[in-house]
């Protein structure tokens, strides 16, 4: 047994799939309450823009401690982050379920932000610490993958959940999930590295906030994430207001642009690795250009089969963007700094999660469709492409001083 302990802590490929799994409890946890808040909206008696406020309000935290949670992460290292991270989103998962009202919705969804907040980078660090630099721009596409089978997940677990038990155990029940995932990443999860001088772990955080490359892969996914979450959040909502489907109906169409994109996330960090080295900001523009046009085709057509095709369709050209925008800083940072970085690049992503199911809301109230929130998430493709293309470098930023230690294995 002990053998067999040691011979998984050493696999780097089952610590990968080990933080996969975590990352689609991550999502789980996460992305329910976007079914959830259609009943929720009916116990609290709350208008779109409210229930916009109740979505966003993870988000705000979840941005704010992307960089923090970096940070820390370089500091003390990817296993305690980890950790405590799931820790702390499981509580808040469980105390959804016994929100009293639109304030306590609002404050305990902030605090579940700041519990998963450091799980990105967290893992993006993990990666680091268990591959060889050639091989962490795919194990990072790989991981990221989760987020988009997690999407797809919420409401298929949601769905039927709620039917049988209502929204309230909903969230208790998944919430609960986290334990046994502690226990894995306790027993499991234990990197080997090399000990760093305290002068070689600091983080040159004013380097990385000036590393202007950085900051346009920020920008790039920052619009795309403003699609990305747009949508997670409120197509449930769209699909049951805007197309008439039930719950059960809906909760199927909701999961498949989570199934579809999750696989072609596989495909594309083996084309970008294959086909597209030193051409990524090209690969992420056409993907974003191919993902608004199929988004415009979505909302215009009146037959659901080939809206529901659409909709796939640019989830998974948007994937594009998602690939580069976690696989190409492992190429541009060192090891010392990824976890830092990727705080940087995921903070981007979470404030458009903030931003954008806010202002479709606002937008979905004031004109009572959907089409004017959709032509808002189009705008940002446009966004997204002109901060890709204009990224001008991308080899690796690592000067001598910043070579890594051989991890000790």
């Amino acid at each position: 047994m002990r053998k067999h302990i040691e011979k998984a802590q050493n696999s780097k490929n089952f610590i990968l799939w080990l933080m996969f799994i975590g990352f689609l409890v991550d999502y789980l946890d996460r992305m329910v309450i976007s079914v959830a808040v259609i009943y929720i909206k009916d116990d609290f008696s709350l208008d779109a823009a409210q229930v916009g406020v109740i979505l966003s309000s993870f988000f705000i935290s979840y941005a704010i401690m992307q960089i923090p949670g970096g940070w820390l992460t370089d500091k003390f290292g990817s296993r305690k982050v980890l950790i405590w991270s799931i820790v702390l989103w499981s509580i808040f998962t469980v105390f959804t379920g016994l929100a009293w009202s639109f304030i306590s919705l609002i404050v305990i969804r902030f605090l579940f932000g700041i519990g998963q907040g450091a799980y990105p980078s967290a893992a993006q660090k993990g990666i680091a610490d268990y591959f060889p630099k050639d091989e962490r721009p795919k194990a990072s596409a790989t991981l990221m993958s989760s987020n988009y089978f997690g999407m797809a997940l919420a409401p298929l677990v949601a769905a039927p959940m709620i039917v049988m038990m209502g929204w309230r155990n909903m969230f208790i029940v998944v919430g609960m999930l986290g334990i046994l995932l502690t226990f894995a990443f306790l027993v499991y999860f234990k990197p080997k590295t090399q000990q760093l001088k305290a002068s070689e772990n600091s983080v040159p955080f004013r380097d990385l906030l000036s590393n202007v490359e950085l900051w346009k892969i920020t920008v790039m996914w920052f619009a795309a994430g403003i699609v990305n979450w747009g949508i997670a959040s409120w197509l449930p909502s769209y699909l049951m207001e805007a197309r008439g489907m039930d719950i059960m109906t809906m909760g199927f169409y909701a999961a498949l642009p989570g199934i579809t994109t999750g696989i072609a996330m596989l495909i594309s960090s083996w084309l970008l690795d294959r086909f597209f080295v030193n051409l990524e900001k090209y690969y992420a523009a056409f993907g974003m250009l191919v993902s608004g046009v199929f988004l415009y085709l979505m909302f215009t057509t009146t037959s659901i089969p080939l809206a529901m095709l659409y909709l796939n369709l640019c989830m998974v050209f948007k994937s594009f963007a998602f690939t580069v925008a976690f696989a190409l800083p492992h190429k541009m940072m060192p090891k010392k700094t990824i976890g830092s970085a990727m705080g940087i690049i995921n903070m981007g992503a979470q404030a458009a999660g903030f931003a954008s199911p806010l202002v479709m809301g606002f937008i979905i109230k004031a004109t009572g469709s959907y089409n004017a929130a959709f032509w808002f998430l189009i705008i940002c493709c446009v966004i997204s492409i002109i901060a890709a293309i204009s990224i001008k470098s991308n080899k690796t930023s690592v000067h001598p001083h910043n070579i890594e230690p051989v991890a000790q294995r």
